[in-house]
């Protein structure tokens, strides 16, 4: 039986010490703040809100909330944006999506200055991620898959990672973020030629293709360590299943529960990242 990999005790520890870091900066007279763009009212996007408030409250970060309507036009949207961009006060912000289909998302995230894309969803993020410089941050998704490898142990230099997803959300970044580790990466997707070959070749496998239990107990071998980022919904049974098949735990060594694995932990790194911007802004004081 695998070891279960469970997100809230990453989550724990990191925000004990987001804690610290907090007091550093309010002693030096800098109150890190994220803005929240929501369009509508998603119940999913209240959802993530709710559990984001209550992670940068535990981190000592404060909230600001900018609600607009359903009808909200695009000028309005990017001058939101731009609002949050000129005030110095807010570090970082993070604009639910995806937006209602009458809006250009796309437009409206290169609005957002990259030094406050603290879910990396601007050109500058990506661009940052991938040639490893210091612009923006990574989708906080990738950046937590690290984060629980990190906490578990595992020795990311040198170590084969098959990563299965090929998402600007997830899957591209996370390969960029593991190489940066020394991670040797294959980047796959429902497309791959014989998929099951590479993840059984693998000693970390991270499931981010967003297809329920699409990596059957045929992807895997003894002794992996399985990161499953899929958070499917069958309706038919009423509940949430990753992109790995159940029976996997029972022949890999470590494995990421859905629910309670990787999201638990994504909130903590959205914290995170808006603690590092207020940072760099005292840096650059």
């Amino acid at each position: 039986m695998a070891e279960e990999l469970r997100g809230a005790p990453v989550a724990r520890a990191l925000t004990e010490e987001q804690a610290a870091r907090t007091e550093q900066l309010k002693g030096a007279g800098i109150e890190p703040c994220l803005a929240f763009v929501r369009v509508g009212e998603r119940p999913d996007d209240i959802s993530y809100q709710h559990a984001a408030e209550k992670r940068c409250a535990k981190a000592g970060i404060e909230t600001k909330l900018f609600a607009l309507p359903e009808d909200v036009t695009q000028d309005e949207v990017e001058a939101t944006i731009r609002s949050i961009n000129e005030d110095s006060s807010i570090h970082g912000c993070l604009m639910f999506r995806p937006l209602p289909k009458t809006l250009d998302e796309k437009a409206a995230a290169a609005a957002l200055d990259p030094a406050k894309d603290v879910d990396g969803i601007t050109e500058g993020s990506l661009y940052g991620v991938f040639s490893g410089s210091r612009v923006g941050f990574a989708p906080c998704t990738a950046a937590a898959v690290v984060a629980m490898l990190d906490h578990y142990g595992a020795a990311l230099d040198g170590a084969k990672v098959t990563v299965v997803g090929r998402s600007l959300v997830v899957g591209r970044p996370l390969a960029s973020l593991l190489l940066g580790r020394n991670a040797t990466v294959m980047l796959c997707h429902s497309h791959t030629k014989d998929l099951f070959a590479e993840t059984r070749a693998a000693d970390i496998v991270v499931a981010c293709v967003g297809r329920p239990q699409m990596l059957t107990a045929d992807a895997f071998r003894p002794g992996q360590t399985v990161i499953d980022v899929g958070m499917n919904y069958l309706s038919s049974e009423g509940r949430f299943v990753g992109d790995v098949a159940e029976e996997a735990k029972e022949i890999v060594g470590a494995l990421t529960p859905v629910p309670g694995g990787v999201g638990a932990v994504t909130c903590a790194i959205l914290a995170e990242h808006t603690i590092e911007a207020a940072e760099r802004t005292k840096a650059e004081a």
